[in-house]
């Protein structure tokens, strides 16, 4: 949920108010690590530590994977513009992260084709130097030709020895426009290379959630509880308030990791030990339900730079198309949501490139925006903000001065491409302060779903073959290979041993047994959570009321919920849901336009 949300909290009886995660913190509160923040790096952190055999704890105030990690545009990419800034060594390390993750998240990790459109030749070679030199300022230039290509050819060298993608290729006008006919007509090039589309986040991000809980064992040396808030620190413990109940309790670790992203300022604040290190920019997406533009693209990302200087998007995803993104300074204390400007900015940057194709608010089936966790950068131009990473260290504050005292650890920094990397790097910080070894690395060790993949289409056939049957077709189970990986298997098990099982009604793509093992397995509390983060029926427009009722009656015995919480529920999920389609907002858009 993002931060400022007014969204009523359900009734907090029954069951699920003794969520299992949290009993086990309460019950035994302490570890060796405690990471506050179950983003992505956070949740990496954690599985690379439990990989090591230590003690480790997360908590995260909100939704797993609900954050900054939840509002990425869905790629995996070794970031070809921060060439131009001289981040040479963030560049090799994202091709040969994106490279690996190809390898070891295949179920969600998979080549983007990604073509730039191109309107001069020579533009921007005079400029880039000085942007090189000054990281920015001055009136932005398009980027012509000679420069883009030179940029491929440095990006392709990076894949040297191991890339697993193709080389890039260059086009004139009418081999363009012979590919992508409605292109504009004025352009003059275009430049396609290849990149990797992380076609769900949410769900990998689960993935390595469950990969670190497996890891720690029957002896629960791994543990995760979302909707948890590290609020003060005491005496060298760390308040922890369970955001369901209310209740506080303080929590012992050697080692703090402030894994918050762009909440890592406020974290620390709370911890009673305030920094200043973060400086993140707001990035916003729509999601249109627009056929003729998804088909117009070809099947792949248009990926270009706008009139204004700024790297946008128009992204076939799903069956929809993703449009952005925005790069605006922001404050952490305002509400982070995709505004109606930056609506008409997606829309301005559409017609840039399709300049025939017509789009509308009504189009729009789901919107988000998310604060990058850039490091502070004062003047910088956001866009030329560096996208490395860094660790800072100091004493939890309050805990004494002896060697003993508690050290906090804050990335500041990190981005969905490196974050196996980031979080390598963050626990050996640990593993030194602990005077533990590594043990084993992640770098190679298959992700969740993708282990044992079948990557060629003989053997995904005979993976659908030997797991078909039973009342389950083959179509059903090649559904659920593509959604879950190998992982799917677990939800074969739940489909076979629920005899009730049937298509959701009003989100038929999916079943109520499957819901209720996502449910049962995942650490879903509220309903939200399965709406937006465990599967992608808000993201593609499919959360209607009667959807939103399925989806919480699916749920409600894996859950413990009585009738009175599946309405509030129901009310909750729907808030969330229509707070991403303001469906008022658009129509207004709508009457003002015509």
């Amino acid at each position: 949920m993002a931060q400022g949300s007014t969204t009523k909290a359900p009734r907090a009886g029954g069951p699920s108010a003794e969520r299992a995660p949290l009993r086990d913190l309460r019950e035994r509160p302490e570890a060796d690590v405690l990471i506050i923040g179950g983003g992505i790096n956070g949740l990496a952190t954690f599985r690379d530590l439990a990989l090591q055999g230590v003690d480790v704890a997360l908590v995260e105030r909100s939704d797993f994977v609900s954050g900054a990690s939840a509002a990425s545009s869905h790629m995996i990419h070794g970031g070809i513009r921060y060439l131009e800034n001289g981040e040479f060594r963030l560049v090799h390390e994202a091709v040969t992260e994106r490279n690996g993750l190809l390898r070891i998240a295949p179920h969600y990790v998979r080549p983007l084709r990604t073509t730039i459109p191109i309107y001069s030749t020579f533009s921007g070679v005079l400029a880039a130097p000085l942007r090189f030199l000054r990281h920015g300022g001055g009136k932005p230039r398009e980027r012509g030709a000679l420069l883009i290509k030179i940029g491929l050819v440095i990006y392709d060298s990076f894949s040297r020895g191991g890339g697993r993608v193709p080389r890039h290729t260059f086009h004139g006008r009418r081999r363009s426009l012979q590919e992508l006919p409605q292109l504009d007509p004025r352009i003059r090039y275009t430049a396609t290379y290849w990149d990797a589309s992380l076609h769900d986040p949410e769900r990998l991000a689960i993935d390595v959630l469950t990969d670190g809980i497996r890891a720690g064992g029957a002896q629960g040396k791994a543990r995760a509880a979302n909707y948890v808030s590290a609020v003060g620190a005491v005496g060298g413990a760390v308040t922890l308030r369970d955001n369901v109940s209310g209740e506080e309790f303080g929590f012992r670790a050697r080692v703090i990791v402030n894994a918050s992203g762009p909440w890592t300022d406020l974290t620390n604040t709370e911890l009673g030990s305030p920094t200043h290190v973060m400086g993140g920019t707001k990035g916003s997406h729509i999601v249109l339900d627009h056929p003729e533009l998804y088909d117009a693209t070809g099947g792949r990302e248009l990926f270009f730079e706008h009139s204004d200087g700024r790297i946008v998007l128009i992204y076939p995803l799903k069956g929809r198309v993703l449009v952005g993104t925005t790069d605006l300074e922001h404050d952490m204390a305002d509400p982070i949501e995709c505004t109606e400007a930056e609506v008409d900015y997606f829309f301005t940057l559409v017609r840039h490139v399709f300049p025939e194709i017509a789009v509308t608010r009504e189009q729009i089936v789901y919107r988000f925006a998310g604060v990058r966790p850039l490091p502070g950068h004062g003047d910088l131009a956001p866009g030329f903000v560096s996208r490395d990473y860094r660790i800072e260290t100091a004493p939890l504050a309050g805990a004494g001065v002896d060697e003993d005292a508690p050290t906090v650890l804050s990335l500041v920094g990190g981005k969905w491409t490196t974050f196996r990397a980031s979080a390598e790097n963050l626990a050996d910080h640990v593993l030194a302060v602990l005077r533990a070894p590594r043990r084993t690395s992640t770098k190679g060790l298959a992700i969740g779903g993708g282990t044992d993949y079948p990557k060629t289409p003989r053997r995904r056939l005979a993976w659908i073959a030997a797991r078909a049957g039973g009342g389950v077709a083959r179509e059903r189970v090649a559904e659920l290979l593509d959604r879950y990986g190998t992982r799917a298997e677990e939800v074969l098990a739940a489909i076979s041993a629920d005899s009730t099982d049937a298509p959701l009604v009003g989100a038929p793509e999916y079943s109520t047994a499957e819901i209720a093992h996502l449910a049962r397995t995942e650490g879903v509390v509220h309903l939200d959570d399965l709406l937006m983060r465990r599967t992608s029926v808000a993201f593609t427009g499919g959360a209607t009321a009667e959807a939103v009722r399925a989806v919480a009656e699916a749920a409600a015995d894996a859950l413990g919920w009585d009738a009175a919480r599946v309405e509030d529920e129901i009310e909750r999920g729907r808030a969330e849901v229509n707070r991403a389609v303001p469906r008022d907002v658009a129509a207004v858009g709508e009457r003002q336009s015509a």
